[in-house]
């Protein structure tokens, strides 16, 4: 039976989702979460803080990138898009694109329903008379977009290299899950990390803060929150590895002695020394990018980056359907 929680008189039911990718990856082995269960509200509001770090080279460097850029995608995607962001989040580099573009709607997707309306209400305020239309979903999976904008062209918006979360098949499967949603005559804007110097990516991903250990460390707290678990946090560390045979950071949480503990009265044990993967982040050379966007189903047409080659934004059109022989 699915946990209830009660706060402030409302009745909620943990995601079954989130439970069936709990329990199946405390099985597994080696033991792995999806990264997307990182985004409960405590976690969101912890990678907008990581976003802040000295260390977190990303979010400065792609919105000075978008700074530059956007009034040439604007002359090239056309007035009158409907801008759809998937994974929208604070929504911080939105307006930048907003601004440029003038659309005739923004759709912001999210998971975290609280900080999507948030975040949405935030923005609708700050451009008024632009139709504001939030949908809570999870967007790995073709999503039905707002009635109001079934009919108009479609710019999708992935900012922040969330597309390196996920292993390269998973990651085409969702560019086309995207064509899927955003319909025919779509584009597509989205960001890319770039392959670099190892100490500067971890640093970016294990801070002197400690506050992306705090975000990795709070996937176990959801868990006890949400689905009764009785996992000692405490006994475990945060640990960002750079791979080098795969060219992404991994993220694990390492237990540093042996526990058992319960999730909803099913018992585990792990191992000192033994590890959770919770999230890869895949950096990419300029001609995988590429590949990657056509493998989903995109073609890219213009590409911009910073001084430094750390990070890439690139516009891509959606492919035409192939026709039967």
């Amino acid at each position: 039976m699915l946990k209830q929680e009660i706060e402030d008189g409302d009745v909620t039911l943990a995601d079954p989702a989130f439970r069936a990718d709990v329990l199946r990856g405390f099985a597994l082995r080696p033991r792995a979460i999806p990264a997307r269960w990182f985004y409960d509200r405590r976690g969101s509001e912890l990678f907008e803080a990581i976003t802040d770090l000295p260390e977190y080279y990303p979010t400065r460097t792609e919105t000075a990138i978008l700074r530059d850029a956007c009034p040439a995608v604007a002359a090239i995607a056309g007035e009158g898009r409907v801008v759809v962001e998937f994974g929208s989040g604070s929504s911080m580099k939105t307006p930048i694109l907003l601004s440029a573009v003038a659309p005739a709607a923004y759709v912001p997707i999210d998971i975290s329903g609280d900080f999507l309306r948030e975040s949405s209400a935030q923005l609708a305020s700050r451009f008024p008379g632009l139709p504001v239309l939030p949908v809570e979903a999870d967007f790995m999976h073709p999503i039905p977009l707002p009635a109001q904008v079934a009919e108009l062209p479609k710019l999708g918006f992935f900012p922040g290299s969330t597309i390196g979360n996920m292993i390269p098949h998973a990651s085409a499967d969702l560019l086309r899950a995207m064509k899927a949603s955003l319909g025919e005559g779509a584009m597509l804007l989205i960001g890319m990390d770039r392959v670099k110097d190892e100490q500067v990516l971890t640093a970016a991903y294990d801070d002197a803060q400690g506050v992306t250990a705090a975000f990795n460390l709070n996937l176990l707290e959801r868990i006890n929150r949400e689905l009764d678990g009785t996992i000692p946090v405490d006994r475990f560390r945060h640990r960002a590895i750079w791979n080098d045979d795969r060219a992404r950071i991994e993220m694990h949480l390492e237990a540093t002695e042996d526990l058992a503990f319960t999730i909803e009265g099913r018992p585990f044990e792990i191992a000192a020394g033994e590890t959770i993967h919770t999230e890869n982040s895949h950096k990419f050379g300029q001609r995988d990018a590429k590949l990657l966007l056509r493998a989903g189903g995109w073609t890219p047409i213009a590409e911009w980056t910073d001084p430094d080659g750390l990070f890439a934004v690139i516009l891509a059109e959606a492919q035409a359907p192939r026709l039967a022989p």
